[in-house]
């Protein structure tokens, strides 16, 4: 037995204690979040006092304004380092949750959750730089899997302290729920500090002015097209969470307490596989692999999803389960080629700025497919599910053409060309090549590959 939980330790160990730390900061993050979403709904209705409508335009609203300011705040931390960018995110996320309960009516909302978006967007681009920029090649798809599992974790306990808090049916309880998500990011922002700097956190006032050579992120087709088919191969999870729900209420004979096992099966899996689902990955080609690894679940759920339309009970109900299953399956493989995505064709210099403009073509990518989708699912049936099949093996093929058009621009203005950045002056370029293949991960150790991880926000 002993046995048995020293090596299941083991296999749950951080992959260093830098990892160690960023995934507890994973967990902080996620608690605070998971605690306020699970109640949101109700706090916007019973306190703000807004109707369901307002609140869904609200959202559509402060997305637009993410939208427009992802590239912005991409070169904000570019030019003040991620970890001070990321930091300050953090703090205005206390800030924000800390507001909520003295917000009345839509126009107020609206601004706040505005404000909120803008803030959680440079929060994106910066803890997507500082991961990249600090931790080693041969651990980063490793760590980020480590994260990701942590992150899930927090959201399921910040879910379940968000449960609680409903259960006592009491508006003061609800009113105090910002509160606890405040106190939570306030310990997000210490956690962040804490960390060590990155390269970029370290540069002088003078060196922050010098202007970059060559052409930024928008002007790289490349990348702008790996990041939006990207962002439609991330519509699984508008299946996830939206099509196959309403298809198993609407089209099936399965019972509607089905989708809490469901959810808890992804849930599961996305704390406990991230890390399996990732070994191997280590450049472009493992993970483009992993896409078509992860595409092949995307189109196995499609057509198990379709056949439930026409089977009865049990055989329904296991078959709902699969197809959930694999679709989280798809989301684990994605999670882990995206990272290595991001290590691989970013360039270094640009980081933030780079992620900023992935969100800005990754949100066109996907942001069409809840509609889409829904009609295609519910309208069509059989059909409309090998639409949405083929819609992710197009993107999937899509890929491979568009990242090495990628790799392609960054040989040709990556770090290995001349460069006025004091940071490139510092040290030797790294040879272009390099930056498509990084070492091998290594095999030794504690037992297994490279990582895979959730979304963040």
């Amino acid at each position: 037995m002993s046995l048995g939980l020293t090596s299941l330790a083991t296999r749950f160990r951080a992959p260093s204690p830098l990892a160690g730390r960023l995934a507890r900061q994973s967990l902080l993050f996620a608690l605070g979040e998971g605690t306020f979403m699970t109640g949101s709904a109700v706090f916007f209705t019973q306190i703000v006092g807004l109707t369901a409508a307002q609140v869904g335009l609200g959202l559509t609203i402060a997305g637009v304004a993410a939208f427009l300011a992802a590239v912005p705040a991409g070169r904000l931390v570019d030019r003040f380092g991620p970890k001070l960018m990321w930091s300050l995110s953090a703090l205005g996320h206390a800030a924000g949750f800390a507001m909520w309960p003295f917000i009345t009516g839509f126009r107020g909302y609206v601004i706040m959750a505005c404000v909120m978006q803008v803030v959680g967007s440079l929060g994106g681009a910066s803890h997507a730089a500082y991961t990249i920029d600090v931790l080693p090649p041969d651990e980063r798809v490793k760590s980020r899997a480590y994260m990701y599992s942590a992150l899930n974790v927090g959201f399921t306990l910040g879910s379940m302290l968000g449960g609680i808090a409903l259960a006592f049916h009491s508006n003061e309880v609800l009113r105090a729920l910002p509160w606890a998500t405040t106190a939570a990011f306030l310990g997000n922002a210490i956690a962040i500090r804490r960390l060590p700097n990155a390269p970029h956190d370290d540069r002088t006032p003078a060196e922050r002015t010098v202007k970059l050579p060559g052409p930024g992120p928008l002007k790289n087709p490349g990348w702008l097209l790996t990041t939006f088919f990207g962002g439609v191969l991330w519509t699984n999870q508008v299946l996830l969470n939206v099509v196959i729900p309403l298809w198993l209420v609407e089209k099936t004979d399965a019972p509607r307490v089905l989708l809490a096992f469901l959810f808890g099966t992804n849930t599961v899996m996305c704390i406990f596989l991230p890390m399996a689902a990732a070994r191997g990955i280590r450049d472009v080609t493992t993970a483009l692999k992993a896409i078509r690894v992860s595409t092949t679940f995307f189109v196995i759920s499609c057509l198990i999803t379709l056949a439930t339309h026409d089977t009865v009970g049990w055989i329904t109900i296991a078959l709902v389960w699969l197809g959930h299953v694999t679709v989280t399956g798809a989301e684990l493989y994605l999670s882990a080629a995206s990272w290595s995505f991001e290590a691989e064709l970013m360039d270094p210099r640009r980081r933030g700025e780079y992620a900023g403009a992935a969100e800005l073509s990754g949100t066109l990518g996907k942001v069409w497919a809840p509609a889409v989708y829904t009609f295609l699912a519910m309208t069509w049936g059989a059909a409309g599910w090998l639409v949405i099949a083929a819609i992710g093996v197009f993107a999937a093929a899509a890929l491979h053409p568009s990242t090495a058009l990628a790799g392609r621009f960054l040989r040709q203005h990556g770090p290995g060309v001349p460069s006025d950045d004091p940071l490139d002056q510092q040290a030797p370029p790294v040879p272009a090549p390099s930056m498509l293949e990084d070492p091998p991960l290594s095999t030794s150790g504690d037992g297994y590959g490279p990582p895979t991880a959730r979304q963040r926000p």
